[in-house]
């Protein structure tokens, strides 16, 4: 099979995503080339399509940060991966712990550095992560970004546990992640959703207590009722600045409260005092660093977790990936597969 990697040009929607010939990469010093197995979208993926990620993008370069595959040559000095590990990649190119930077932040793969859409990838040696072994390639591409930066909102500054209730907000993958890091965490799960089915599927999933939030468009006061008015230790904000407030309500004494979605409110929605008055901590966080990745892979190992997969699309299908991605509501992670 002749090697093909996707090209992204954003602000041109579908059309701006294009493939060609690709040559196997060379390994430079501390970097590993990896075969690319499978990959998966994220929102992050279709806002650097439309140009609304805060991270800016430098056009031509493959897209997507998800993903796993085989390492198939090491550059001098690597220690971190030998020939034939299934590997994944970080997120960030160089936030290994510690604190976050914007600089480290702004070196993204699938951004400024060539992602996961192709048939090989470059990464530099310390962005190797390896794969929990009882996940398929497909759960494995899943966890890079949503699969972290839900483990990030509860296991930091202090970690969600037994005794405590944990709140989460939409139902994308990151929702659905909380959910189950919630559970490996042994915390009791509110979950918010829109639907009946997506409602039996989060307990499925392992959710306590599940509301529809059209059937109960103040669901911040049936948390609250549902926690014998203390409300909740942790939020998991999903959605973003259209609910927070909502989740802001629902919050305890001394919460913790992050926020990740980045839907926008609606034109001329009045934020009002975003705290209301109360004391907890608000959160705003990108993903997480290496040191984040390798924890919650330990707990998925432990509890043998899988994350949540809505479909998968062959490599040929990429740009039908993030059609059905943007248009059909997915319940879990759009997956695509190269053979």
């Amino acid at each position: 099979m002749n090697a093909i990697a996707y090209h992204l040009d954003p602000l041109h929607g579908l059309d701006g995503l294009t493939t060609r010939a690709q040559s196997i990469p060379e390994a430079g010093p501390h970097q590993v080339v990896v075969r690319v197995r499978a990959t998966s979208l994220n929102r992050r993926d279709t806002m650097l399509m439309d140009g609304t990620y805060p991270v800016p993008f430098t056009p031509d370069t493959v897209p997507l940060v998800d993903g796993v595959g085989e390492v198939i040559a090491l550059g001098d000095g690597v220690t971190r991966a030998a020939l034939g590990d299934r590997v994944m990649g970080t997120y960030f190119v160089a936030w290994n712990g510690g604190r976050q930077t914007q600089a480290l932040t702004s070196q993204q793969y699938g951004a400024n550095h060539n992602g996961w859409l192709a048939n090989y990838v470059v990464l530099e040696e310390d962005s190797v992560m390896q794969v929990p072994e009882h996940l398929t390639d497909e759960e494995a591409a899943a966890l890079t970004c949503a699969g972290l930066v839900a483990w990030a909102a509860l296991s930091k500054p202090v970690p969600a546990g037994p005794g405590e209730t944990v709140l989460t907000v939409g139902t994308g993958p990151v929702g659905l992640f909380a959910v189950q890091h919630a559970k490996m965490l042994g915390a009791r799960v509110i979950s918010i959703t829109s639907s009946p089915d997506k409602a039996e599927r989060l307990r499925k999933l392992g959710a306590d207590e599940v509301i529809d939030r059209r059937v109960t468009p103040d669901w911040e006061h049936a948390v609250n009722d549902l926690t014998g008015g203390d409300g909740v230790e942790h939020v998991v904000e999903a959605v973003g600045k259209l609910t927070l407030p909502k989740s802001l309500a629902a919050a305890g004494y001394n919460a913790n409260v992050t926020l990740i979605g980045a839907y926008p409110a609606p034109a001329g929605q009045q934020q009002g005092d975003p705290l209301g008055g109360k004391y907890l901590t608000l959160r705003r966080i990108a993903v997480g660093s290496r040191a984040d990745f390798e924890g919650m892979n330990r707990a998925i190992a432990e509890h043998r977790m899988r994350p949540v997969i809505d479909r998968v699309f062959p490599f040929e299908q990429a740009v039908e990936a993030y059609r059905y991605f943007n248009e059909g509501d997915p319940f879990g992670k759009v997956v695509i597969t190269i053979a």
